[in-house]
């Protein structure tokens, strides 16, 4: 009995230290420890499982100057949703079930750093906000602080980071850990601003406060780099020897003391020989087996400073082939290349080619392939069309020969082929080593070349091509004389050829076309040769316009342009080629009024005659803003009936302003009056040049209804207009042109249009319209995760007045984003209860035009700004 009383008893006052309300020294203690080595504990070890997951995935790019923090990697975190959501709910129970702890607090900063890692940024930023006021912990407080700071930074709050900052620079006692981590997030607010003294003094505080020694020579071997970057080479080699102490991983090993090298002998040294011996040494040091193309490529950008252009080019090309760890080298070993190829040669195709290979190794967020596909954009312009000049008028000249001479060009291309591929494959011909015992051997003739069938890549080669000539293009497999070849695969497969593959000959020779095959490309009917000379007049205008605006290669523009107007004398481009002819040849100083006077003969009512014969004519936002009250004139003028007048209008604001943003509208309505003034013909003939030059789809889909009532049905069809309901074509203009009516007020208006600036998407909602659309935010979530999960974007609301709540979706870093965003929202985006009226009265706007909107208030202005320069 006396043991049951006191197990009873015992019992009793467990229980009571179970309550999670009393606040006494037997309830603390009991709901510290279970908080602490339970919940909080399980649920830390599991996030700090993610984050070393992370860090373990992630490939340092060791040729580029390493990052302060490591990125995160999305892919890693929804992997480990399943991780991250038990972590969640631990620390949810550490702050359910035991309140009375110390350890709630520290359970909410786990909290916010979940939050963070999964993109829910706002909730994160509540979170650390909260344990910052309610924390006794200072350095707790500290903690949450600095990755609030970071998390400012990510999202480009600078001015918030500002407020951190200087908020931490004022807090006494931050411990040394802490210290470690703030000096450590300052490095990374200055990286991300582009500060690079900033980032290499806070480096230089992170050092001395650092106790994890890898983590040290990370420091130590970013501080090297940038140090190395900026010219200090003794104070990078000082770097470059710590980044090595603290047992590194051996590929960092390897860079620093490539670059300590560097900087302390091989950049200065005259002594090339030794140089290129140390490279040598390197590349055959068996422990740097999956590095062999950084050192080639190290060494090839030595032999560029050089001045070697021929031996870096060889050096690229052999890096490109060899072994490596780490795919981005292959990458910038491509970019390399494709810089060069532009820099030296001026060769464009070779510059495209180079750099599509490139993106192939460096991921498409990486900031090295957002700049590529950016420089490649004029690039894949001019092989387009360069390709397809020769392409096609080499087969419009075949086109022109006789069948037999077809077939005799053919026959000399294949042979010309099959001698190409036998002089690759002597090439490729490794001789053997000849030994003293090859004379005691029976084949003793096993010379510089071998006999033996495999063994000889000529002997291959030439095998290859007979059999090709005697049985054609046949699959590689078992038995096929067989009449019973139904029974096998037809398409047996193949195994991809490798330099030392036996099957690499055979599968280049298959690859050569037949002779029918060649003769079936060439164009046998009036309607081939036709597409093919349409597709060379828009390439010989379009490479003419792309050398001289964007390559600034004026004298092939010139070639380019000559050709157009030569070959295609009724070309409908015609005129911008003389004008980008006239301003070709006013570069060059050459006769540039030739083509003022062609201008005048042959197309007078041209927008760009008006442009030659008054070259000094008001640019810019002026000429703009005076056309657009003009074109109102002319626009009034045209619909009261007075025709004469309207065109006196037009041609005075297309003299002094002959280029501006109104010119397509003007020359409209300029065509307009000729369909009320002039013959049918005259009319049908200016509205068909103006589609086909037309530059506004908006105007040309219009010029197109208002050509329809014209023509045959066959013609319709060719045509193709786009597809309105509208019999007579006068509503249509009258409904377009009208909309445009209001653009002079529209050219002072308060807001800019700001292409590169950050934008935000924004929806305008009655306050009662708030609770019908019930599901919005869940819906918007959704449709963020399902189409925009890498774009990070964020759900806000304010109340703007008291007659409109809006909802703001942001941050779109350019106009092009937000209105992507648009496009598809509009497109695709619902949700139950939300009125379509708010759906097509969203917009997209900049900051700055936002902060404008906030103080006047006056949506259907901002709408009518939006309607005319973002749709």
């Amino acid at each position: 009995m006396k043991i049951f009383s006191r197990l009873a008893i015992v019992i009793l006052l467990f229980s009571a230290a179970c309550s999670s309300e009393r606040n006494t020294f037997t309830n603390r203690t009991f709901h510290n420890v279970t908080a602490h080595f339970n919940a909080y504990y399980l649920a830390d070890v599991k996030l700090k499982e993610v984050e070393a997951e992370v860090f373990q995935n992630y490939k340092e790019d060791y040729t580029q100057i390493l990052p302060v923090f490591i990125p995160f990697d999305s892919a890693t975190i929804q992997t480990n949703a399943e991780k991250l959501q038990s972590s969640r709910e631990l620390a949810s129970k550490a702050i359910e079930w035991h309140k009375i702890s110390k350890w709630v607090d520290d359970s909410y900063y786990l909290l916010g750093k979940l939050d963070y890692y999964q993109s829910q940024f706002d909730d994160a930023q509540n979170t650390f906000k909260y344990v910052n006021v309610n924390s006794k912990s200072p350095d707790l407080r500290h903690q949450t602080l600095i990755t609030l700071l970071r998390l400012y930074v990510d999202q480009g709050e600078f001015e918030n980071a500002n407020f951190t900052i200087d908020y931490l620079s004022k807090e006494n006692r931050i411990s040394d850990e802490n210290r470690y981590e703030l000096y450590r997030t300052l490095a990374y607010y200055y990286e991300k601003r582009g500060d690079k003294s900033g980032v290499i003094g806070a480096l230089d505080k992170t050092i001395e406060y650092s106790q994890d020694k890898k983590e040290a020579s990370r420091i130590n071997f970013i501080l090297a780099q940038r140090y190395q970057r900026e010219g200090f080479d003794a104070l990078a080699f000082e770097y470059y020897e710590k980044a090595l102490l603290g047992n590194p991983p051996y590929e960092r090993s390897f860079y620093a003391q490539l670059y300590a090298q560097q900087v302390a002998e091989l950049n200065a040294s005259k002594d090339l020989r030794k140089v290129r011996k140390y490279y040598d040494d390197l590349y055959e040091d068996t422990k740097n087996r999956d590095l062999k193309d950084v050192v080639i490529y190290e060494r090839a950008l030595f032999e560029e400073k050089q001045g070697d252009t021929e031996l870096t080019l060889d050096l690229l090309h052999q890096a490109a082939k060899e072994p490596g760890s780490n795919p981005r080298v292959k990458g910038y070993v491509y970019q390399k290349l494709a810089e060069i190829n532009l820099a030296v040669f001026k060769d464009y195709r070779a510059t495209k080619y180079y750099l599509d290979s490139a993106l192939t190794y460096i991921n498409e967020t990486d900031p090295v392939a957002i700049e590529i596909t950016s420089q490649k954009e004029s690039l894949d312009k001019y092989v387009l069309h360069f390709e397809r000049i020769k392409g096609n008028d080499s087969l419009l000249t075949l086109a022109k020969l006789s069948t037999e001479e077809q077939k005799l060009i053919a026959e000399n291309y294949i042979q010309s082929e099959e001698d190409r591929l036998l002089r690759e494959a002597r090439a490729l011909q490794k001789p053997q080593i000849t030994g003293i015992f090859d004379n005691l051997l029976a084949f003793n003739d096993r010379g510089s070349v071998s006999t033996f069938y495999f063994d000889n890549s000529v002997a291959m080669q030439q095998g290859a091509i007979d059999f090709r000539r005697t049985y054609g293009n046949r699959p590689l497999q078992d038995n096929w004389r067989r009449s019973a070849v139904s029974f096998q695969s037809s398409t047996a497969a193949i195994p991809e050829p490798t330099e030392n593959d036996s099957l690499a000959i055979e599968s280049l020779v298959s690859k050569l076309p037949s002779i029918d095959e060649l003769l079936a490309q060439i164009p046998n009917s009036p309607k081939q040769i036709e597409t093919l000379n349409l597709e060379l007049e828009e390439s010989y205008f379009e490479l003419g316009k792309l050398l001289y605006f964007e390559l600034k290669e004026t004298e092939r523009s010139i070639d380019n342009l000559e050709t157009l107007v030569r070959v295609y004398p009724n070309s409908s481009r015609k005129p911008e080629a003389y004008y980008l002819l006239y301003l070709g040849q006013k570069d060059l100083a050459g006769n540039s009024q030739q083509y003022v006077g062609r201008l005048n003969r042959e197309f007078p009512d041209s927008q760009y005659t008006y442009s030659v014969n008054n070259p000094d004519a008001a640019s810019g936002n002026l000429a703009y803003v005076e056309s657009s009250k003009k074109y109102e004139l002319a626009y009034n003028a045209y619909y009261d009936g007075q025709y004469e007048s309207s065109k006196i209008i037009i041609k005075s604001a297309l003299e002094e302003y002959p280029l501006t943003r109104n010119t397509a509208r003007l020359l409209l309505l300029d065509i307009m009056i000729t369909g009320k003034t002039d013959t049918r013909l005259r009319y049908r003939e200016r509205l068909e040049n103006y589609i086909q030059n037309g530059q506004d789809p908006n105007l040309v889909d219009l010029a197109r209804i208002m050509l329809k009532p014209m023509l045959s049905q066959a013609e319709i069809e060719k045509l193709n207009p786009i597809e309105l309901n509208a019999s007579d074509s006068t509503i249509v203009e009258n409904i377009e042109l009208a909309g445009d009516k209001g653009d002079s007020a529209l050219a002072e208006s308060p807001y800019k249009y700001d292409e590169s600036a950050t934008h935000i998407f924004v929806l305008v909602m009655e306050p009662k319209l708030v609770d019908v659309a019930k599901n919005l935010m869940a819906d918007l979530e959704n449709f963020h995760k399902a189409d925009f999960s890498k774009e990070r974007l964020r759900i806000g609301n304010m109340n703007m007045n008291r007659e409109n709540a809006i909802f703001i979706i942001s941050p779109f870093t350019n106009a092009e984003k937000a209105k992507e965003y648009y496009s598809k929202f509009q497109k695709e985006f619902n949700s139950e209860g939300f009125p379509d009226i708010v759906k097509s009265n969203s917009f997209v706007i900049s900051i700055a035009n936002f902060q404008e909107l906030n103080k006047t208030k006056n949506f259907e202005e901002y709408r009518t700004f939006f309607k005319s320069t973002y749709k």
